[in-house]
C-alpha cells in the first residue's frame, strides 16, 4: 500500500508524478477547487469547458503538468459544492488514484476546512489505490501497479490530530485491501482448510488469538450447518474464532462472516452463467477477520469475537439432499428444501455459537440472498435485525461512506419457513426472500441484541470500476463494522 503523508507546503514547491485538483460543478460551470490551489498563470492556462471537464462525480481528466514540477495535474470530480460531504471527497480522491496505475507518486489537493475532510481524503485516495496482481505473470505482473506515495496537500497538516487521522486510514485501507485480495482469490487456492490458514498467518504478531474447528471438532460440537453444506466437497469446512480481548474492554460485540468458499448451489445447482462470482460467497467472512484485526490495531477498548463460517457447496454422490434434515449448533432440527440457501445454515451454527458467549452484539455479515440485489442493487447493502442496532448500523455506515439501508422482518412471513418434519424450513416465501432470510437467521440470536447485514451484491463489482472501487472484490462492510465497533468506545 502506499505510503501516506501530509504538507502545507505551496503547490508550486512540491515535486511530484502527478497533482490531483478537484474540479467542482456549479450553476455557472466547473470551477477548481479549493480556486487558489494553483498558482494564477497556471489556472489562467487551464480552460475546464474546453476540456470538457463537467466536475461531476467519478470523472477525471488529465492534461500536461504545465508551470509546476508535476509531469500531469489530474482533475478529479467533486460534485455539486452546496452537496460537498466527507464520501464525495472519499470518492473524488480514490477516482484520481485508481486512474494512476503505473505513477510512482501524486499529491492530492482537495477542498479539507476540517479534519473530517482530510481523513476522508486520505482514505479515499488509498482505497482507490489497488490492484489484484496475483495471477499476473510477466510484465502484467508489474505494469500499472498501484502509487508508492501520496502526499494530502492541506492547511491543516500541521495539526496533532491529522497524523492520526492519516494512521486510521492507512488501517482502514489495508483492512479493505486484504478482504477484497481474499474476494479476488480463486477458489481452487482459497478453500475453507486454506482459508483458516490465512486466518490465522494473518494473525500472528497480533493481540488475536484464533481457534480453528476441524471437521473432528464440528462433530462433536454439533455444528450441523457447516457439516451439512460441506458434504459435497472433498474440502471440509471449518469454523474460525478470533478473539481480541483488550483489559477493560467497555462493551463486547461478536461478528459471524458467511464464508462459503465457492457456492455452485449444491444438488440445488446454480445456472452456470454467472456462477464464477460465487468465489465471492466469502465475503462476508473475508470482511470479519479483517475488521476484527482492524480494530486490534486500532487498539479500540472494545472486545470482539470474529466468527468465520467456512464451507464449499459442492454436488457430489456425497452432498446433501433437498428434503434432507439438519442438526444445527444448539438443537434445532432444519429441513433443507434448497441446498442453495446455503448460507444460512452455516450462519445459524455461528450466531448460536457466538450467542453462547454473550456479547452484548452480535453483527452478521453474508453474501445472503439475491433478493437483496432485486429490492437495493449492486450498491446498497440491506440490513435488518434488532431495532436499536439497525439503526447504530445504519449511522455507522453513513459515517463511514458505505450504504446500508434498514429493511423491516415482517413477523408474518416466519410462518412460510413452517416445516411438517422440522422445527424449520430453509426456505419460505420467495416474494420478500432476503426478509425471510433475516427472519431465519433471527430464530438463532436468542435475546441477544442483533443485525444482519446482507452484502449480496456490494461485495462484488461486475461492473465497472467507480470512485475508490475496483471491479472485482470491493471490501464492502469492514468500514462500516469496523465504524460501528469504535461506535460502542467510551467518548473521550
Amino acid at each position: 500500500m502506499a505510503d501516506l503523508s501530509f504538507t502545507s507546503k505551496d503547490l508550486s514547491s512540491l515535486t511530484t508524478d502527478a497533482l490531483v485538483i478537484g474540479v467542482a460543478a456549479t450553476p455557472s460551470g466547473p470551477a477548481l477547487s479549493p480556486s487558489d490551489a494553483l498558482p494564477e498563470a497556471v489556472r489562467t492556462n487551464i480552460d475546464l469547458t474546453l476540456l470538457g471537464v463537467s466536475g461531476a462525480l467519478d470523472t477525471v481528466t488529465r492534461i500536461p503538468g504545465v508551470g509546476l514540477n508535476a509531469k500531469i495535474i489530474v482533475l478529479t470530480g467533486l460534485g455539486s459544492m452546496t452537496a460537498l460531504n466527507p464520501e464525495a471527497l472519499r470518492r473524488a480522491a480514490g477516482a484520481a488514484t485508481r486512474t494512476l496505475g503505473g505513477v510512482r507518486s501524486a499529491v492530492i489537493a482537495l477542498p479539507t476546512a476540517e479534519e473530517h475532510d482530510v481523513a476522508a481524503v486520505a482514505e479515499g485516495a488509498l482505497l482507490g489505490s489497488y490492484a489484484f496482481r496475483t495471477y499476473r505473470t510477466g510484465d502484467a505482473a508489474t505494469a500499472n501497479t498501484p502509487l508508492e506515495s501520496i502526499t494530502i496537500a492541506t492547511p491543516l497538516a500541521d495539526q496533532p490530530r491529522i497524523k492520526a487521522a492519516g494512521d486510521r486510514a492507512q488501517v482502514v485501507a489495508a483492512a479493505v485491501h486484504a478482504t477484497r485480495d481474499l474476494v479476488n482469490t480463486a477458489p481452487n487456492d482459497l478453500f475453507p482448510a486454506a482459508f483458516a490458514e490465512i486466518a490465522k498467518t494473518a494473525a500472528k504478531g497480533t493481540s488475536v488469538k484464533v481457534t480453528v474447528l476441524d471437521e473432528k471438532a464440528l462433530t462433536a460440537g454439533g455444528y450441523g450447518g457447516l457439516l451439512g453444506v460441506g458434504l459435497g466437497s472433498t474440502r471440509g469446512p471449518r469454523l474460525v474464532k478470533l478473539s481480541y480481548t483488550p483489559a477493560k474492554a467497555a462493551s463486547k460485540v461478536a461478528l459471524v462472516g458467511k464464508g462459503i468458499t465457492f457456492d455452485s448451489g449444491g444438488i440445488s445447482i446454480k445456472p452456470a452463467k454467472g456462477m464464477e462470482a460465487m468465489k465471492s460467497d466469502m465475503a462476508g467472512a473475508a470482511a470479519v477477520l479483517h475488521t476484527v484485526l482492524a480494530a486490534a490495531q486500532l487498539g479500540l477498548p472494545v472486545a470482539v469475537t470474529g466468527w468465520l463460517c467456512l464451507a464449499e457447496n459442492m454436488p457430489s454422490g456425497t452432498a446433501q439432499r433437498p428434503s434432507d434434515v439438519i442438526t444445527v449448533r444448539g438443537g434445532t432440527t432444519v429441513e433443507v428444501l434448497n441446498t442453495d440457501a446455503e448460507g444460512r445454515l452455516v450462519l445459524a451454527d455461528g450466531l448460536v455459537a457466538a450467542g453462547e458467549e454473550n456479547p452484548d452484539v452480535i453483527l452478521d455479515i453474508a453474501t445472503l440472498t439475491g433478493a437483496q440485489m432485486v429490492a437495493l442493487g449492486t450498491r446498497v447493502s440491506a440490513v435488518m435485525g434488532s431495532d436499536d442496532v439497525r439503526g447504530a448500523v445504519v449511522e455507522a455506515a453513513d459515517a463511514s461512506g458505505e450504504q446500508f439501508w434498514p429493511m423491516p422482518l415482517p413477523t408474518e412471513l416466519r410462518s412460510s419457513m413452517d416445516s411438517s418434519v422440522a422445527d424449520i424450513a430453509n426456505i419460505g416465501d420467495r416474494f420478500g426472500g432476503m426478509l425471510v432470510a433475516g427472519l431465519f437467521l433471527k430464530e438463532f440470536t436468542g435475546d441477544t441484541p442483533w443485525a444482519h447485514l446482507d452484502i449480496a451484491g456490494p461485495s462484488f463489482n461486475e461492473g465497472s470500476a467507480h470512485g475508490y472501487t475496483p471491479v472485482g472484490g470491493t471490501g464492502v462492510g469492514v468500514r462500516t463494522m469496523l465504524s460501528y465497533l469504535e461506535s460502542r468506545a467510551p467518548k473521550k
